[in-house]
């Protein structure tokens, strides 16, 4: 192992990002190069200061070594005393390195020439001007909230996250009146292992090198696929060639594939799976890329020798023009940092986190899960997941999981490894929820699916019957809460009409055909828990998942159900072709008017939905599609009282409901 010497300036890998806070607890994770013990402080502004001594391999603090220079420092820490909800709690991380004897503050400048541990200057790009430290406030009623999905790298927009982080600063420094956010929602696509650009998966090459990651072993998994990661690494099929390696799904014969060209499809449907990640040392980095400023100093991103042959001519004019938007995205990570370290951040996963279409319908899980390389790139995604994003919503639930991820981390491709991926392929606890007010509930879309028995090749529904009726339970004596599903409960009908066309037509895979609708036992499940007599008298939904935004107001067309909010807004770093998108919304408004008789043969038909025009946009528009994050203000009742999407342009567009149509009475 490489020692850490006193003058090394880049501990700190990524982090740190604040996790789940309440009163009693505080939650945060971090990466660094080498074992450390750390000290926590706290000081709030309203009540006594709290220091925390946390040594490595207790409950209170848990290391995670990944590589020979990275381990994962999962901090969950029960208070001495509770914290007051919503007051300022400045904080202060130090560690101590095991072959120092000194602290070293996570807050200070990089470093010339003095020792680190006596530096005192903080940095910018955690603290916010005139700000010497960090804070957080705990989340209790919440008055604010920030959400949004869909973050990819390469994509042409601005940042979402960076335009969130410039409304914090504007809000510190009186600029902006809004109130404080209580937390950031993730509701997926955080990363894209299954579309990655040429150069992030070089810049991911070279950190694995850089930190020494573990290599893992691929060997048995498939015939033509190289026998480890290291050596998958020099392969000249490893860039934009990767759909070579991945295995294929061999398809029923007929009619209809010869309509559409092809019995075998890949079991990987991204268009873009050329970069597909498949090693868990390429998922953990592209984590720590995404994240954090810390993690591109340890590379430079040059051409790699499989491109270099003349005859790659196009594919090295893609790699530059996805270079330079690359430069855009890392230049801005010390925002995105800042941010979140100082909002506490709940996360969700969607398809993209794993891979594009996971779980669709019954007979996509069957070849995947039958295929040892589709497992395991499935299975290291997952094991990603819960160390980067699933362990910090539920620190408690994630105890029953923790040993089997350490063991996989530590030992990629051996047994431990294999076991860990069956534990969490089918792991119920992923789903979960935080006790503010209204309460936040995060659903599972994604792996407790009602899988149609017709038809394998119908979309699976996006919940079963049992997790619905978990559902009910929790809503239970709940006056109010804040439901967060990755695709939009209530979506525009004239898009889910096309995916249940091309559902008939035996091709959901074609234009992803995930949508709550389309089962009936989930859809009609769901109805009910809406019109449930003890269910929540305020439903505001989040979503993403669409490149798109929109609200709806939605209301039971009996006069006794419940208020429901149906707010989307992605994606943070994607965006729907515009062109494309004004046709559909103008179609959808022809067709599915709130007086149109095709409403009748909708599920939905008990329901009365009015979507909301952005404010500012062209006449008749519902649909909006600029990249940015969502922003929610709650008013004393829990309702919306102002939706809006702030754009990485800097506009801010709002939501306006109808004043006569969708009056709550």
């Amino acid at each position: 192992m490489k020692e850490v010497n006193k003058f090394d300036q880049n501990i700190v890998v990524a982090g740190p990002i604040l996790r789940r806070i309440t009163s009693t607890s505080l939650c945060l994770w971090l990466a660094v190069k080498t074992r450390v013990s750390l000290k926590l402080e706290l000081f709030p502004d309203v009540g006594e200061g709290q220091s925390f001594l946390l040594t490595p391999d207790t409950e209170e603090l848990k290391l995670i070594q990944a590589g020979e220079r990275l381990f994962y420092a999962l901090i969950y820490v029960p208070l001495k005393q509770p914290l007051l909800a919503d007051q300022w709690v400045e904080y202060r991380l130090s560690l101590k390195v095991s072959d120092l004897h000194s602290c070293v503050d996570l807050n200070q400048h990089p470093l010339s020439n003095q020792e680190f541990w006596d530096h005192k200057v903080f940095a910018p790009d955690l603290c916010y001007p005139s700000h010497s430290n960090p804070k957080f406030k705990v989340p209790g009623v919440i008055k604010s909230l920030i959400h949004g999905s869909c973050r990819k790298p390469h994509h042409e927009s601005g940042d979402g996250l960076v335009q969130a982080d410039q409304k914090l600063a504007d809000i510190l420094s009186g600029k902006d009146d809004s109130p404080w956010p209580s937390l950031l929602m993730l509701s997926g696509d955080q990363i894209y292992a299954d579309d990655v650009a040429g150069p992030m998966l070089v810049a991911i090459h070279q950190l694995i090198e850089a930190l020494g990651l573990f290599d893992e072993s691929l060997g048995g998994l498939i015939e033509n696929i190289p026998e480890s990661g290291s050596a998958l690494y020099q392969d000249s099929r490893t860039y934009y060639q990767r759909e070579q390696l991945l295995p294929k799904l061999e398809q029923y014969s007929g009619l209809l594939d010869v309509l559409f060209r092809g019995v075998e499809k890949p079991i990987f449907t991204s268009v873009s799976a050329q970069n597909h990640l498949i090693t868990l040392a390429e998922v953990l980095c592209l984590y720590l890329l995404v994240w954090s400023p810390g993690a591109w100093s340890e590379v430079e991103i040059t051409l790699p020798p499989q491109l270099q042959n003349p005859e790659n001519q196009r594919l090295q004019e893609r790699f530059q023009q996805e270079l330079q938007t690359l430069e855009d995205f890392k230049r801005s990570l010390n925002q995105v940092r800042r941010l979140m370290a100082h909002l506490p951040v709940a996360m969700i996963f969607d398809d993209h986190d794993v891979t594009d279409d996971w779980n669709l319908n019954r007979a996509w899980e069957e070849a995947a899960y039958s295929h040892p390389l589709s497992k395991r790139v499935i299975g290291n995604a997952l094991v990603a997941y819960w160390l980067n994003q699933g362990w910090g919503n539920a620190p408690e639930i994630g105890q029953s999981t923790y040993a089997s991820v350490k063991d996989a981390i530590e030992n990629p491709g051996r047994r431990a490894h294999e076991a860990c991926i069956d534990q969490l392929l089918v792991f119920q606890g992923w789903d979960f929820q935080w006790s503010t007010s209204p309460m936040l509930l995060v659903l599972d879309t994604r792996t407790r699916r009602w899988r149609s028995e017709r038809s394998a090749h119908k979309p699976s529904g996006l919940i079963d019957w049992e997790a619905i009726t978990e559902l009910q339970q929790r809503l239970m004596l709940q006056d109010r809460v804040i439901l967060v599903s990755a695709a939009p409960i209530f979506g525009v009908k004239l898009i889910e009409s096309l995916q249940k066309m091309m559902t008939f037509l035996g091709k959901p895979l074609l234009v992803d055909a995930e949508y709550w609708m389309a089962h009936p036992g989930t859809a009609n499940g769901l109805l009910n828990v809406f019109a449930h007599s003890k269910t929540p008298q305020r439903f505001t939904i989040l979503s993403g998942d669409v490149h798109y935004s929109f609200v709806y107001d939605v209301a039971l067309r009996s006069r006794n159900g419940p208020k429901i909010w149906q707010i989307c807004s992605s994606g943070f770093k994607n965006e729907f072709p515009k062109i494309l998108l004004a046709v559909l919304d103008r179609m959808n408004r022809w067709l599915y008017s709130p007086k149109s008789p095709l409403n009748l043969l909708t599920k939905r038909r008990s329901m009365r939905v009015a979507p909301r025009k952005p404010q500012g946009a062209a006449s008749g528009r519902r649909l909006f599609c600029a990249s940015g994050f969502g922003w929610v203000e709650f008013d004393e009742q829990g309702q919306p009282k102002k939706i809006q999407q702030c754009t990485t342009t800097g506009d801010v567009i709002e939501f306006l409901p109808k004043p006569k149509e969708m009056r709550w009475g």
